[in-house]
């Protein structure tokens, strides 16, 4: 009895777990014809998308580039100036390769003018290197501000939709408006998570640049008291 018990279950769990599988399946191919229903509106989505890490990962890696330690080159530079070899500083701040390396060379080859010359000068390499460092960030911003509204837009567009096929069919079914839903929702969501990833990434840029910003202003300060100390 037992066994006949067990051998009428086997085919029942079987038929079970067959049937949760083809579910699995479906839910994942629902998803992605989900996404494709969103209309045309998620092609400009998907392009912002690619751009907007195309650009951080770009400018993740330029920052922290830009950002590695430079306590050994300021050290070198000010040893070489305390023993009044300028051109040994000079080497190293051009080796360096670096937007502090930069402010310094500027500052060297000003040394012997007045003071405010060269904190012009250093100041004004400064600007440029921030500038640089801070290339296409902005459009990260815009990215973060515009995929929401084109998620609006395709709400828009789903609600038109909506309302066109009620006018055309004269009733109002499921059917009728299940495809101006899926529009109004899928290109909302994906608009909204666009904007705030973008925003997200914006900001974490942002944040590095302004440290590498005052670790130039730092140097650039410590720089110049060292010229200014007696015997300089």
């Amino acid at each position: 009895m037992l066994l006949l018990q067990i051998d009428t279950l086997n085919p029942i769990a079987d038929t079970a777990a067959a049937t949760i599988q083809t579910m699995q399946t479906g839910e994942e191919l629902r998803f992605i014809e989900l996404l494709f229903k969103g209309g045309w509106v998620m092609v400009p989505l998907a392009l912002l998308a690619f751009m907007g890490l195309v650009i951080f990962v770009e400018r993740y890696l330029t920052i922290r580039k830009a950002s590695k330690d430079e306590m050994n080159l300021m050290l070198q530079v000010k040893q070489s100036i305390k023993s009044a070899k300028l051109d040994s500083a000079l080497a190293i701040c051009r080796n360096s390769n670096t937007p502090l390396g930069r402010m310094l060379e500027k500052g060297l080859l000003r040394i012997g003018r007045p003071i405010k010359d060269i904190e012009g000068a250093i100041e004004n390499v400064g600007k440029l290197e921030v500038s640089k460092l801070e290339k296409n960030i902005s459009i990260l911003g815009i990215i973060a501000g515009i995929a929401p509204m084109l998620g609006f837009v395709g709400t828009i567009i789903g609600v038109i939709t909506i309302f066109h096929e009620v006018s055309v069919k004269g009733i109002i079914e499921i059917g009728t408006i299940s495809g101006g839903l899926y529009v109004k929702m899928i290109t909302s969501a994906t608009g909204l998570i666009i904007g705030i990833i973008a925003y997200v990434l914006y900001h974490i840029l942002n944040i590095m640049v302004d440290r590498i910003i005052l670790k130039m202003e730092t140097d650039a300060i410590e720089f110049i008291d060292l010229l200014e100390e007696p015997g300089k």
